[in-house]
């Protein structure tokens, strides 16, 4: 070792309290999204449980049955057939919806949502107004809530059910496609009518 490099190593030891030798600990991270390695239904669960603790749910569902009230919200069901699945009354189901902000885009096709947002005539006023009946009013005043609520959070939860609902049908479906693909992969070329 010439002079410099001895004072160059001497100057480290110093340093690094006389190790000669420093190793950095490496993480072999693959990629830039991070995996959450909790079930879809954790995940789904882990979203109920944050909106039960922020708001007042109106909704006497369990958290299990509102799981599935997300699932089948992504899969378009109608309330009916959600209703008839978990045994309960098709009201219930519409206002487990709104409390967990799944708004269907026929849920207030017969009105501005923005119109009569911040009107303080009562239902039956309105509902004589826009020419339906005043349980529509109150149910289009529900989901203009559910509105509201949703944005206020920046559509929060609604992103997190479309992040965990939406990517595991689009996975799904990606994979029905690969294994379509790969099966037509293998079978391209092959004589198919064949007599026995």
């Amino acid at each position: 070792m010439n002079e410099k490099t001895e004072e160059l190593r001497d100057i480290f030891t110093d340093v690094t309290d006389g190790e000669e030798t420093v190793t950095q600990s490496q993480e072999n991270n693959r990629g830039s999204l991070e995996r959450d390695e909790r079930t879809d239904d954790e995940r789904l669960e882990s979203v109920v449980t944050q909106m039960r603790e922020r708001y007042e749910f109106e909704t006497e569902l369990s958290d299990e049955q509102l799981v599935a009230v997300a699932k089948a919200f992504y899969e378009d069901e109608s309330d009916e057939e959600i209703a008839t699945d978990l045994g309960v009354d098709t009201e219930e189901i519409f206002e487990a919806r709104m409390s967990l902000h799944l708004i269907g885009d026929d849920d207030a096709d017969d009105v501005d949502l923005a119109a009569i947002r911040g009107r303080e005539e009562d239902d039956e006023t309105l509902a004589e107004e826009y020419d339906v009946s005043a349980d529509d009013i109150g149910r289009y005043r529900r989901v203009a809530k559910a509105e509201d609520q949703s944005r206020t959070a920046n559509d929060r939860y609604r992103d997190e059910f479309d992040s965990i609902l939406a990517d595991a049908e689009l996975s799904a479906q990606m994979t029905s496609d690969v294994r379509e693909d790969g099966l037509e992969d293998a079978t391209e070329g092959m004589e198919t009518d064949v007599d026995f």
